[in-house]
C-alpha cells in the first residue's frame, strides 16, 4: 500500500481551497492539478509499506494538542515539463513538533522517510505550466488566509481507483483539546 500522514479538511476548507485551484488551472495552459477530494497536508510520506501497525503506533505515540493552521501565499518549485504550485502553511510550533515526533518514531520503527527540513504546503498542481498574462501579485492579493482548525491526523492509503487517484483515511489519531 502507498500511504502518507496527513491533515485532512472539511468540506468548507476544501471548497476555498478548490477556489484557489481552480482560479489557478484558468490561468494555466496545462497541468495536473490537486481534485477538491485529495486536498490535504502531508504531515509524513511513507511510500509503500504494509506494516500499518507499526505506523499506527507511531501515531498513537504523538502528543500534542488540538491546533489552528493558517494556509496563504501561493509558492512554486520549478520543475522542467511545469511546476508544482502550492500554498504555504505558516509555521506553527504544534505542526512542526508533530512532525518530529512521527518521523522520529518512525525512523525508530525502521521506515525510511526523506531526510529534509520539514515546508509544510498544499499542493494546487503539478506539471503546471501559467500562462504568459498571469499577474502573480493579483493573484496572491485575492488569496485570503485560511485557518484551519487541527484535531486530528490521518493515516491515508493512496490508490487509483477507475483511473482516478484516490486517498483513503484508513486510520486517525485525535488530538488532545487545549
Amino acid at each position: 500500500m502507498r500511504l502518507f500522514i496527513a491533515i485532512n479538511f472539511d468540506d468548507e476548507i476544501k471548497d476555498q481551497l478548490n477556489d484557489i485551484t481552480q482560479n489557478l488551472k484558468t490561468n494555466s495552459e496545462y497541468g495536473n492539478f490537486t481534485r477538491r477530494e485529495n486536498l490535504h497536508l502531508t504531515l509524513v510520506f511513507i511510500g509503500e509499506s504494509q506494516n500499518v501497525s507499526a505506523i499506527k503506533k507511531a501515531m498513537d505515540s504523538v502528543c500534542a494538542q488540538s491546533f489552528e493552521i493558517s494556509i496563504s501565499a501561493l509558492g512554486k518549485f520549478k520543475r522542467t515539463g511545469g511546476d508544482i504550485y502550492w500554498l504555504g502553511v505558516k509555521k506553527h510550533q504544534i505542526l512542526s513538533d508533530i512532525y518530529k515526533q512521527l518521523h522520529n518514531c518512525l525512523l525508530r520503527e525502521g521506515f525510511s522517510l526523506e531526510n529534509r527540513e520539514y515546508k509544510p504546503h498544499l499542493t494546487l498542481g503539478r506539471e503546471v505550466k501559467l500562462k504568459d498574462s498571469f499577474d502573480r501579485e493579483y493573484f496572491q492579493k485575492n488569496i485570503k488566509d485560511i485557518n484551519v482548525p487541527v484535531s486530528k491526523i490521518s493515516l491515508m492509503k493512496s490508490e487509483r481507483l477507475d483511473g482516478k487517484l484516490t486517498y483513503t483515511e484508513i486510520y486517525s489519531k485525535t488530538l488532545y483539546n487545549k
